[in-house]
């Protein structure tokens, strides 16, 4: 039996990246053959949680892979059918609006579209700011959008930031289970 092929991007919201990148080892460590993809400014921008070559590295060293951070590397996902599943996590506001508007200009959003075109799931793992504000429209877009299927996903900090939200990292791996499925894992929002 083949393995499973996970496309994994990663987009700047840097704060979650401590709780993505052991889901990608524990992904790698149960045997699916995962593909790195993240957005250029996640890939080259040094931030207080950490430096990106360490980030990148640790990344590598897990997949056993190069990172595609290009539009160029990211075209041939669709044409060649490279992945059987995409998971971005984290998916910031950003990359939420430019795939509800069909904007493929980043590495991350012309995979997503590449993938979209061989009517395979894509697994969102929402890290923003604005969910509840500016992103809201986004969200709600793609929740009518198929083959699209959300980690669940909870306010992250009510008191300060009312209208931020980000994905349960601990429900990437079920979220992806159930979507190679064919079902939005319950609840969406916790």
């Amino acid at each position: 039996m083949e393995k499973t092929r996970i496309g994994f991007a990663l987009c700047g919201s840097f704060c979650t990246f401590s709780a993505v990148i052991p889901v990608i080892k524990e992904l790698a460590d149960k045997g699916y053959d995962i593909t790195p993809i993240m957005s250029e400014t996640a890939y080259k921008t040094d931030t207080r949680f950490g430096r990106a070559e360490d980030i990148n590295n640790t990344i590598r060293d897990i997949c056993k892979k190069d990172i595609i951070y290009t539009i160029k590397g990211a075209e041939p996902i669709g044409p060649k059918k490279l992945l059987d599943i995409l998971v971005i996590a984290p998916c910031t506001g950003n990359t939420l609006a430019k795939l509800a508007s069909g904007i493929a200009d980043t590495s991350v959003t012309l995979a997503a579209k590449a993938h979209l075109r061989n009517g395979r799931s894509i697994v969102v793992a929402v890290s923003s700011n604005d969910a509840l504000a500016a992103n809201a429209k986004s969200i709600g877009q793609l929740l009518n959008s198929k083959n699209y299927y959300f980690v669940p996903m909870r306010q992250d900090d009510p008191e300060n930031k009312p209208r931020s939200v980000v994905a349960d990292a601990s429900m990437i791996i079920p979220t992806i289970e159930a979507a190679l499925k064919g079902v939005q894992i319950q609840p969406i929002f916790l």
